[in-house]
């Protein structure tokens, strides 16, 4: 074995060791979670944190869906799948606009758009709260959806680039047949975008699923609130029973751990074109 192949498979080496500890990293807190959640209270006190559950008991998962995490969960869900809908409809129409068609101001507009991503949230939650009190929508659906449901910088941005990397010959040819603008938008964009649209709405619902101070402030009730707020009150109330708190924390996880199954190889395809492009 010569020099040169000795120092490849060293940082072959090296770099999976690297991967491996990464992912250690962060596999070993869901599965330490999870298996907190199947113990029962005594398991949990008398055994280690490493040990699987034996026997397996979803008592823990009853007691917190029967203090109101089921409707939590139900609330968050139709949240999310609102938002996202929104915000993909949203940001496809408009990063077309700017990608693909022309009108006076179209690149200092959409580089205005894009620098309210540097401003924190924070900022706006004041404004948001006056403007929902001032027309009656606070502990309201609409009050959870509304700010987030028509697009966002980053998703706009995210498509914008997307689109502008799709051949123009196609596009041309799609008008040449007599295609408006929504019929090219429909039949050609958005197929070839496939990829790009699954890692957007991976992304979208992750970080609207994970929501949790504007929830925490525009539904302060019991009737709209989330899981991101529910799981913290439970960790208030139950803050010595780690494992209802550990079957909270897990059911809120397990539907991000879902969707990333389904769709990691549009997520990883994406990424592969976007680099090779």
């Amino acid at each position: 074995m010569n020099t040169e192949t000795r120092g490849t498979r060293l940082r072959s080496g090296a770099a999976y060791t690297l991967l491996v500890a990464g992912a250690l990293v962060v596999v070993a807190p869901l599965v330490l979670s999870a298996f907190t959640a199947f113990k029962t209270p005594r398991q949990f006190a008398n055994e280690s944190a490493l040990t699987p559950p034996h026997p397996v008991t979803l008592d823990n998962f009853r007691t917190v869906l029967d203090q109101g995490l089921g409707r939590a969960v139900l609330v968050t869900a139709l949240m999310t799948v609102f938002i996202t809908g929104g915000q993909l409809i949203g940001s496809i129409l408009a990063a077309y606009a700017f990608a693909r068609t022309s009108f006076p101001g179209r690149d200092l507009l959409f580089w205005v758009y894009l620098g309210t991503m540097m401003v924190p949230s924070a900022v706006t939650l004041i404004p948001l709260y006056l403007m929902f009190a001032k027309i009656g929508w606070l502990n309201t659906f609409w009050a959870l959806v509304l700010p987030f449901m028509f697009g966002s910088p980053y998703a706009i941005f995210l498509l914008r680039q997307y689109f502008r990397a799709i051949p123009g010959e196609m596009i041309d040819a799609a008008r040449m047949d007599g295609a408006n603008t929504l019929d090219i938008l429909v039949h050609v964009v958005v197929p070839l975008s496939r990829p790009i649209l699954a890692t957007l709405t991976v992304i979208t619902v992750v970080t609207q699923w994970n929501n949790f101070m504007w929830p925490l402030v525009a539904a302060s009730g019991p009737k709209w609130q989330v899981l991101t707020v529910a799981t913290a009150d439970l960790q208030t109330q139950y803050n010595a029973q780690w494992t209802l708190v550990m079957a909270a924390t897990t059911l809120a996880i397990a539907p991000l751990v879902v969707l990333f199954v389904v769709f990691q190889r549009q997520v990883l395809r994406s990424i592969a074109v976007t680099g090779l492009k």
